[in-house]
């Protein structure tokens, strides 16, 4: 019988994918340091939301600098790329978080990329999912991390594109896959529970408009509210997009999952990458070395 790890003139490819999760979507850079460091080459990555940030510097090749950039962000970094906005469809318009990206990672077509690369959006029009996989990389990543509410829907002729997740949060279907490579999926999708409290503490810190925009926000997530508008629709979302996630896994098994609840962090908790990715690197040792053991 053939043995897969027997055959050493095979390279350990590995088709990888990243699933949505804001901030806990650091996780997949440890994620990505320890499948290397183990000998795995990912020829190709799909990802969504977070995902296909992460998998999108990682496709460029300038995953470092990413990270290096991400090193240097603390909650005063996070006040200043917050670029709010009073309006009724979104609190921040996303664009100063992308400038300050591109200045570190230069955008480019993702057909240019020296892997295959893809970044799963939501057409809130159709209610259909919409695959990046060629055209600018910033504007996949734009349209994918368009979190309902919070970031400004992209336009882009009759659609509106909002986050990936609420259609395909694990895009194991959308990855390029080869003859004998592995389905590695890091998931970090699931509840936030300290969501709100987070995004209240990011905007009362802020200076600038900071009365017009805590005015919007007490309408619609005031304090004393258990369950308000914010609260119910974004735990709505999270519910519904750690279902189909869990959905996707049924219909495609990876070979390796590395599952990372991480209930314990939020979504805006951009400052703590250190120790998200470590958990990312930690778990997916884990489940490298659950997989090895299966299959020895």
């Amino acid at each position: 019988m053939f043995n897969w790890f027997d055959n050493k003139r095979e390279r350990k490819e590995v088709a990888l994918v990243l699933s949505t999760g804001g901030a806990r979507g650091l996780a997949h850079i440890g994620g990505i340091d320890e499948l290397q460091a183990q000998g795995y080459h990912i020829h190709s990555v799909a990802g969504t939301s977070m995902g296909a940030l992460v998998g999108g510097m990682f496709a460029a090749g300038r995953l470092n600098d990413f990270r290096e950039w991400m090193e240097t962000v603390d909650r005063k970094k996070i006040f200043q790329l917050v670029d709010f906005s009073i309006s009724l469809n979104h609190l921040v318009k996303g664009d100063r978080i992308i400038q300050a990206m591109k200045d570190v990672v230069p955008d480019v077509n993702i057909e240019d990329l020296p892997i295959p690369y893809c970044a799963i959006a939501t057409d809130a029009i159709s209610g259909t999912e919409v695959v990046f996989s060629r055209g600018s990389l910033y504007e996949a990543i734009r349209a994918s991390i368009s979190l309902p509410l919070f970031f400004n829907p992209v336009r882009q002729g009759d659609r509106v594109l909002i986050d990936g997740g609420l259609v395909n949060p694990l895009p194991l279907n959308r990855v390029k896959r080869v003859k004998g490579d592995l389905l590695v999926a890091i998931n970090v999708s699931g509840h936030d529970y300290r969501g709100q409290v987070e995004l209240r503490r990011i905007i009362k810190e802020q200076q600038s408009e900071r009365s017009k925009v805590l005015s919007l926000l007490n309408r619609i997530m005031p304090d004393d509210a258990d369950m308000n508008y914010y609260t119910l629709l974004n735990r709505s979302i999270s519910i519904m997009i750690n279902r189909n996630a869990q959905q996707a896994m049924k219909i495609t098994p990876p070979d390796i999952l590395v599952d990372i609840p991480m209930n314990r962090y939020s979504t805006f908790d951009f400052d703590k990458m250190e120790r998200i990715s470590a958990i990312g690197r930690n778990k997916t040792h884990a489940a490298i070395e659950k997989f090895l053991a299966a299959h020895s």
